[in-house]
């Protein structure tokens, strides 16, 4: 660790979920999505240096093998780790390829990452709440790669960290969300994710998997020191001023070289974390939305005197996601007469900035709450506009169609349809109306219906139940006879109650 910072590696894990956090915010921008495809390349390039490199400690530790028998044990558990591995490894290969790389074709070698801003996975991993066969096997592969790996380092005390580890980062509980709702594994960490970011997060299991190996290595060798004071583990660090932009705005930040050693412990630390393992692990709650700075000091003892190190960085706070932005082309419909409640905003501008308008809409209470009741024609176009930090504006808008409230069903007894039963059961049952699967709960109260008995005359009712005229006719009906109530007047009571309604469909009541 270079002044106790994060390894690179862990640098940009953090960043790639800053970037997704961001890229939710920003609606996922093409920008968002290019640095995705770029850290899944940087995640990839690291993979083959690390298995370039494990490739030379398994070269280095055969030739040790040679030289002192006392190897010969490290050297077989060396080749059933890198056996594990490779299999597993191999098998994430084959996961990111056939289940998600295959629908989109590179370009020029280089893959389509602003098209790739939807899961394709899903339907795939997932039926309905629980795992798919697919899901399934995925699982147990992880599962399978950590038990083994288990079973080779057994009990071992010089084993342990590597234990930890394992069980840390090959761990397949369901995991709570934010908000406390436990989710299963792979939901919580790839369900709805872009394509791209489940590709990014996948290689970067598979840098877990060389990392593993090559710690593994080190330990077998006895070498883990020298390893930690090669060059080769420093890292070129991409740090940005802060990490979330809008579109045309400059990006700027600087490069530099860091690595993290365990060693390495600060005698203090000031600052928004606490130390724990030779790094400080920062633990603070965001302020409100726009650009922040944290900073704070290092304080080492070199040579007996203290050396104090400053450290400063930025964070961009944008709304909480809540809700996913999803939305069905040809279902954008609200209903003539009724409030149709709208949430309007606009990702990473605050509320306040925000306004919206179109015919019959109105604020509802709430950040970014509204209702349109919209009136004549058959389309009404919603605008909103946002101001940014800067002074600049954004607007969008979208076209919503207009569509009246269908008509309800009659029903008997609260049964609609067809139904069977006695005529004492009809005589004693009332008729309503009820428009089942509608997004409003409308209440129908039926004013007047048609009763008709096979081979009688059709009866006007006045009201929502049968009359003596009704009952007249029942007397007459025989078991098998249909009993039709139609032409169903109905009128809404409670929200809604000035909408004139489409006459009911009817019920069938059969003789029994």
């Amino acid at each position: 660790m270079a002044g106790g910072k994060l390894t690179p590696r862990q640098k940009m894990i953090n960043l790639m979920y800053l970037v997704f956090i961001a890229m939710l915010a920003l609606n996922m921008s093409k920008e968002v999505l290019s640095a995705f495809g770029l850290m899944n390349e940087k995640f990839a390039g690291i993979n083959t240096s690390q298995t370039e490199q494990n490739a030379k400690l398994a070269t280095l530790l055969g030739q040790k093998a040679t030289e002192n028998p006392g190897f010969a044990q490290s050297l077989a558990l060396s080749k059933q780790v890198n056996a594990a591995t490779n299999e597993f490894y191999d098998f994430i290969e084959g996961v990111k390829n056939n289940d998600i790389l295959k629908d989109f074709k590179p370009e020029g070698g280089v893959l389509p990452y602003e098209a790739m801003d939807k899961s394709n996975i899903d339907e795939k991993w997932f039926a309905g709440d629980k795992y798919s066969a697919r899901g399934n096997e995925i699982i147990g592969k992880i599962d399978g790669y950590k038990n083994k790996m288990l079973s080779l380092f057994g009990k071992d005390v010089k084993y342990k960290p590597l234990v930890e580890k394992i069980n840390k980062m090959f761990n397949t509980d369901n995991v709570k969300d934010r908000e406390g709702v436990s989710k299963l594994y792979l939901d919580y960490h790839y369900k709805g994710f872009p394509a791209i970011a489940s590709v990014a997060k996948l290689t970067a299991l598979q840098n877990d998997l060389k990392t593993l190996e090559n710690e593994s290595y080190n330990i077998f060798l006895g070498n883990a020191y020298k390893e930690a004071a090669s060059m080769k583990n420093f890292q070129a660090i991409v740090v940005l001023d802060k990490n979330a932009y809008f579109e045309g705005e400059t990006i700027t930040g600087k490069v530099v070289l860091g690595r993290y050693d365990k060693n390495t412990v600060p005698t203090s630390f000031n600052g928004p974390g606490k130390i724990e393992n030779g790094q400080a692990v920062i633990s603070m709650t965001a302020g409100g939305v726009g650009e922040h700075k944290l900073g704070g000091k290092f304080t080492f003892l070199e040579d007996g005197k203290s050396v104090p190190l400053d450290f400063e960085g930025t964070y961009v706070v944008v709304p909480r996601p809540n809700s996913a932005n999803i939305s069905a082309d040809k279902m954008n419909v609200v209903y003539r007469g009724l409030p149709n409640p709208m949430t309007i905003s606009f990702s990473g501008i605050p509320d306040n900035a925000v306004t919206a308008s179109a015919p019959g809409l109105s604020p509802a209470g709430g950040k970014g709450k509204y209702n349109l009741n919209p009136g004549s024609g058959t389309e009404v176009t919603v605008v909103a506009t946002g101001k940014m930090a800067d002074g600049k504006t954004v607007s969008d808008k979208k076209l919503f169609r207009i569509k009246g409230i269908p008509a309800p069903q009659a029903a008997i007894g609260g049964t609609i349809g067809t139904q069977k039963g006695a005529k004492s059961r009809l005589q004693s049952s009332q008729v309503t109306a009820v428009l089942p699967d509608f997004l409003y709960d409308l209440k129908f109260q039926v004013t007047q219906f048609v009763f008709k008995v096979p081979g009688q005359a059709s009866i006007v009712v006045n009201g929502d139940r049968v009359n003596a005229q009704c009952v007249a006719a029942l007397a007459r009906a025989s078991k098998g006879d249909q009993i039709t109530i139609s032409d169903v007047k109905t009128k809404i009571v409670g929200e809604g109650s000035g909408i004139q309604t489409k006459t009911a469909a009817p019920a069938i009541y059969e003789l029994q």
